[in-house]
């Protein structure tokens, strides 16, 4: 994980502490790193035992919605955190959901997003959803939604490419000109 919190953190500006949103925060595991380091972390799920687990592991605010009904507040974070979380929102949800994300976001702020890549399918596998594209679907979906590529990588590091399932992409906040 250390690499995507690595890449997370050195594409936010400014001086740290940083508000991060860990999107999909599971049992805890990276609000507590982020806390850990001072951030102001706030994790979000939609499993109510994974947002208990979450505030007793971290100590942190967490709030429990589903990725298609989020109610964010807009503007107030640094960062947001959505480690293999996003391919769960099926692509027809994606822009609108990624929008939400953009508003919560201050002006220029980071999406870190990492995803099981693919050839562009979706579909359920056993009880979970999963829509699996390729960098260059991805790019436009988030281009289109108002994020500009700050970089992207493969993981795990240092693998050739056929044994690389995760597409990591850091992107961040645009806006238009008026």
């Amino acid at each position: 994980m250390s690499q995507n919190y690595a890449a997370l953190l050195g594409a936010i500006e400014g001086t740290p502490p940083f508000s991060i949103l860990d999107l999909g925060c599971g049992p805890g595991r990276d609000l507590a790193y982020f806390r850990s380091l001072g951030h102001q972390a706030v994790g979000l799920d939609g499993c109510a035992a994974f947002c208990a687990m979450a505030r007793k592991h971290s100590g942190c605010e967490v709030m429990e919605q589903d990725f298609l009904a989020l109610s964010l507040p807009e503007g107030r974070y640094d960062g947001v955190f959505a480690n293999a979380s996003l391919f769960h929102v099926p692509t027809a949800e994606l822009p609108r959901v990624l929008a939400e994300l953009r508003t919560a976001l201050k002006p220029r702020g980071v999406l870190f997003s990492s995803n099981p890549r693919g050839d562009n399918s979706e579909g359920w596998r056993g009880d979970r959803y999963g829509a699996y594209h390729d960098l260059a679907r991805w790019l436009a979906i988030v281009e289109e939604a108002g994020f500009e590529e700050v970089r992207h990588y493969f993981r795990p590091e240092g693998r050739p490419r056929d044994e690389q399932p995760w597409l990591a992409t850091v992107l961040r906040r645009v806006d238009k000109e008026r």
